[in-house]
């Protein structure tokens, strides 16, 4: 994956979407700091197998938290929130929101984490290496496709809800297995 460079990251995130998570320093800098513009909800929660730290450069957000004793933390440009390691997170864009994240560059576990909507509860984990030179939306498209074909994983076994099919289109995600 060709790497952006961030001598201006405003412009640079013009070209990219909803958490495209796209690394923007050289290969061998780490930590490595990663790049998304973002307009959805995130649709899952993710869990990183080292400590990132999230930092807001424009618009507004709310960073959701499981499994841990802060269950919000509502953000605006210039402010940063450290999330501890294999604590699951998403950000919620209250609008157009461009953000950084500095995470370690070796390839790494990460996890997606589907919650119910109505309780909170854990519906279903998919875990998986990732790799920077991977780009995340490819992950996360097929993530959410994996879910989305899964009635089981969706089926809130507390409450009993379904959740919805998370809309790729939406997200600008690639609907389809690249060939």
């Amino acid at each position: 994956m060709a790497r952006r460079r961030m001598l201006q990251a405003f412009q640079a995130a013009k070209e990219i979407g909803n958490y495209a998570d796209v690394p923007v320093m050289p290969v061998d800098v780490d930590p490595q700091i990663t790049l998304s513009r973002n307009t959805e909800k995130q649709p899952f929660f993710l869990a990183f197998a080292e400590d990132t730290v999230i930092a807001l450069m424009s618009g507004s957000a709310t960073v959701r938290l499981r499994e841990s004793n802060v269950n919000s933390w509502s953000m605006i440009a210039g402010d940063h929130v450290y999330v501890p390691a294999g604590t699951p997170h998403a950000l919620e864009p209250n609008e157009e929101s461009v953000l950084i994240r500095y995470i370690g560059n070796e390839p790494a576990y990460r996890a997606a984490v589907f919650a119910c909507e109505t309780c909170s509860g854990e519906l279903h984990r998919l875990e998986w290496k990732q790799d920077l030179e991977v780009e995340a939306t490819a992950i996360y498209a097929e993530v959410a496709r994996r879910f989305n074909t899964d009635s089981a994983a969706r089926a809130c076994g507390t409450c009993g809800t379904t959740a919805a099919e998370i809309s790729l289109e939406r997200l600008g995600w690639p609907s389809e297995v690249a060939a």
